[in-house]
C-alpha cells in the first residue's frame, strides 16, 4: 500500500509541472502574438501562426483560412490603427488534450482605417494553439464581440 501511495505521489508531482509548463508556454505564445500585432510585425506574427490550410481566423463575420491569407489581411489592417490590449489578469489557458491548448481573454481592439478615427471595441478572444515540431502555434483566432464592461 505504501508503495502504491508513493508511486501516486511521484506521478502527481511529475504531472503538475508538465501542466504548468504547457500553460506557461501557451501564455507566452499569446503574449508574443500581442507584441507582434502591436508592432505591426507581420513576419513575427507569421512565425506564431500554424502553417496549415486549416488555420482559421474569423474576422468581421468572415472566415479566413490559411496562414498566408491571414497575414495578407493583417498587413492590410496594419496600414491603419491596429492595437490589442488584452486583460492579461483574466487570461485563462485550458489544456484540451495532448499538445492542444485554448486561450481565453477579454481584449480591447483599437481599430481604424488609414486616415480615419480609430474606434475601441471589446472582444472575448479565443485561440486554439497546437504543438508542432517547431513549437506551439496558433491554429485558430476567434474574437467574439462583447459589450463594454
Amino acid at each position: 500500500m505504501a508503495r502504491a501511495l508513493l508511486a501516486l505521489l511521484i506521478v502527481v508531482m511529475t504531472v503538475e509541472p508538465v501542466i504548468a509548463g504547457a500553460e506557461d508556454d501557451a501564455r507566452t505564445v499569446f503574449e508574443r502574438f500581442v507584441a507582434a500585432q502591436n508592432a505591426h510585425d507581420a513576419s513575427a506574427v507569421g512565425e506564431l501562426l500554424w502553417d496549415s490550410p486549416n488555420f482559421l481566423w474569423i474576422t468581421r463575420g468572415t472566415a479566413i483560412r490559411g496562414r498566408q491569407p491571414a497575414l495578407a489581411r493583417f498587413q492590410a489592417l496594419y496600414q491603419g490603427t491596429w492595437l490589442l490590449e488584452p486583460m492579461l489578469s483574466e487570461l485563462t489557458v485550458t489544456l484540451l488534450g495532448e499538445g492542444v491548448a485554448e486561450i481565453y481573454v477579454p481584449i480591447v481592439f483599437t481599430i481604424g482605417a488609414p486616415g480615419q478615427n480609430a474606434q475601441k471595441a471589446r472582444f472575448l478572444m479565443n485561440q486554439v494553439l497546437v504543438r508542432t515540431p517547431s513549437g506551439r502555434k496558433i491554429a485558430s483566432i476567434l474574437p467574439i464581440p462583447a459589450p463594454p464592461p
